[in-house]
């Protein structure tokens, strides 16, 4: 990602809508008795995801931060949890480079099931209100069953959103892959002059 004003800005106001939805409307609906969607780490997982590992710590630890001020919670446990995700999604994607238009369904999902589970462990060891039942991994499953189905639509709004501040357009190097020939030949032989 390029880091400018406009790219603060973008990714600013991306995350402050995240948390306005997530604490306004998305943390009232209880589906299954209790699990929620959680569109903050969505938010984050797609700014590293496109933005890589920097932007990832970045991103997750204001997502925290707003998140911990606006719900009056104990200060840095979600941004501990969500800079540590924002370098996980972050990171794999500098050292991977896939490039699957499906892959942020399992990116989403991953980011998810780390976020509920980190936040618990952080929660239990802060003694934050930490409940101990077989209801919340029943809530953490739901939680992370519902974040799959919303992944694809929260990356592909994160990414037009980002677009203008991403060095490569994730949509222009696939269009490119498409269009060039592809090699023919035993495997271990292509790209070999002979």
């Amino acid at each position: 990602m390029i880091f400018s004003v406009g790219a603060l800005v973008r990714v600013g106001l991306m995350l402050l809508l995240a948390v306005v939805l997530q604490l306004s409307a998305l943390s009232q609906i209880g589906i299954v008795g209790g699990g929620q969607a959680d569109v903050v780490v969505l938010v984050v997982a797609a700014v590293a995801f496109y933005g890589g590992s920097v932007s990832g710590c970045a991103t997750g630890f204001a997502a925290g931060f707003l998140l911990d001020l606006a719900t009056g919670a104990t200060m840095g446990a979600s941004s501990l949890v969500l800079t540590a995700v924002g370098y996980g999604v972050g990171r794999f994607k500098e050292l991977r480079d896939p490039s699957h238009g499906l892959l942020p369904i399992p990116v989403g999902a991953a980011a998810t099931a780390g976020w509920v589970v980190a936040f618990a462990a952080v929660s239990f060891m802060l003694d934050v209100g930490a409940r101990v039942s077989p209801l919340v991994f029943r809530d953490m499953v739901v939680t992370v069953l519902l974040n799959t189905l919303l992944a694809m639509p929260v990356f592909a709004g994160c990414r037009r959103v980002l677009r203008p501040s991403l060095r490569v357009d994730p949509l222009e190097v696939r269009r490119r892959r498409e269009q060039q020939p592809r090699e023919t030949g035993p495997l271990g032989l292509r790209g070999m002059e002979v």
